[in-house]
């Protein structure tokens, strides 16, 4: 019998993972099937310039995963009963003739279902607010955008790396429209010297007011709130105050964080279930310095990695990979001319160096289309030797210490 394997999501973690999962292991042996609720692969990383009225290619899943031996499964998921080993799944179309969702078994779960925007409960912000968490949300951003006038005020909320970069892409676009970013903090507070110097000239470049250690504590229809009673005008407000998880892995029986991601080790599998693994925005990974790595696609590529050749290496009997996963950069585009790259340190801490310019925004551009090169060609650079499923999984000594062929692992960029 074939080990069934699902993966559900099919962002950049979850459609790494499935790739280098049929890359790996022979198709008599094993079924890997990708779940996910659109036909496409969205960049994600690249939504603040959908929003501004630019155009990005298309990817068609099944275009991608044709030949590969990844079958592509349409839909939403709606539960995950880790009890059973079953997903449910409601088709991307409609239900079937009863009105029920399909159920669809496992005996390896790779859960990838990324997050989402929250409003973090403040008055207002669903019912006003546009976000650039998803394609949808974007698209409804660039709508609204295209109809504003010259001398619109647009406000964008959090002054984290969503937040910088669709202020200054929608600036950049949209030079008649008066745009502002709200921080709570320091302008780029994280950043090293030359860093925040580099963000506070493009803002000024830009005509963006920024508003620092402002908390936003209500949203309108044309203004936002702040806690010292300011009310900053908006025709539109963006917020990008960070994610939330999907709900789903919280009503299961998963072990999982105060924020609802799934707690796994070191080979991003489950401490509460061995037969689910964990990548992604969903997952809550442990990085150098014992924190949890943050929501990000430098995360999840790697962490998709660190899955995939953990699965082969222990339904294989090969060694287990054991590549700490860590920090090297982040890099920030400041509309399409402009942009930062901050080295880190392996916790994430930015150092004195970092990039700036045409330069910098040429590198983050090579870093953006090599993720999704990756996502779109799974099998590119992988062992070209595919490994038998034994009979017996091996238990994690025997094969940490078994011969290392069939191992795949990473670090994050």
């Amino acid at each position: 019998m074939q080990h069934r394997i699902i993966v559900l999501g099919a962002g950049y973690a979850g459609a790494i993972a499935a790739g280098r999962l049929a890359r790996r292991l022979y198709r008599e042996d094993v079924t890997v099937t990708l779940v996910n609720a659109e036909p496409d692969f969205v960049e994600r990383v690249r939504l603040h310039q959908l929003a501004t009225g630019q155009d990005l290619k298309e990817r068609p899943l099944d275009e991608m995963f044709a030949g590969t031996g990844v079958e592509v499964r349409l839909g939403k998921v709606t539960g995950v009963d880790v009890d059973r080993k079953t997903v449910t799944v409601v088709a991307a179309t409609a239900v079937d003739a009863n009105g029920t969702a399909e159920e669809l078994s496992y005996d390896t779960l790779v859960y990838a279902l990324g997050s989402g925007w929250t409003d973090h409960g403040v008055p207002g912000a669903a019912e006003h607010a546009h976000q650039i968490a998803g394609r949808a949300g974007a698209l409804r951003l660039r709508e609204r955008l295209a109809r504003l006038g010259a001398g619109q005020p647009v406000v964008v909320v959090g002054g984290g790396l969503t937040g910088l970069e669709a202020a200054t892409e929608i600036a950049e676009a949209r030079p008649d429209l008066d745009v502002a970013l709200v921080a709570r903090g320091g302008l780029g507070d994280w950043l090293s010297p030359k860093g925040r110097a580099h963000l506070r000239k493009v803002c000024r470049d830009l005509g963006i007011t920024t508003y620092e250690n402002a908390a936003v504590t209500g949203v309108t229809a044309d203004h936002v709130t702040t806690g010292d009673g300011s009310a900053i005008p908006a025709a539109v407000t963006v917020w990008t105050t960070g994610f939330a998880v999907h709900a789903i892995a919280g009503a299961t029986a998963l072990e999982t964080g105060a924020d609802g991601r799934i707690v796994v080790d070191a080979s991003m599998r489950s401490l509460s279930h061995p037969d689910v693994y964990a990548v992604g925005d969903a997952a809550m990974a442990t990085g150098p310095g014992g924190g949890p790595l943050r929501m990000s696609c430098a995360s999840g590529t790697p962490m998709a990695w660190q899955a995939a050749g953990a699965i082969v290496a222990r339904l294989t009997g090969g060694k287990l990979p054991d590549v700490p996963l860590r920090y090297f950069n982040q890099c920030v585009s400041l509309g399409r001319k402009e942009g930062l790259i901050q080295y880190v340190t392996a916790d994430d801490r930015a150092v004195r160096g970092a990039l700036t310019g045409r330069f910098a925004a040429f590198y983050k551009e090579l870093v953006c289309k090599g993720a999704a090169w990756g996502v779109a060609n799974p099998f590119f650079g992988m062992p070209g030797r595919r490994r038998h499923v034994v009979a017996r999984p091996r238990t994690d000594a025997a094969v940490s210490a078994a011969d290392p062929a069939g191992a795949t692992a990473g670090v994050s960029a």
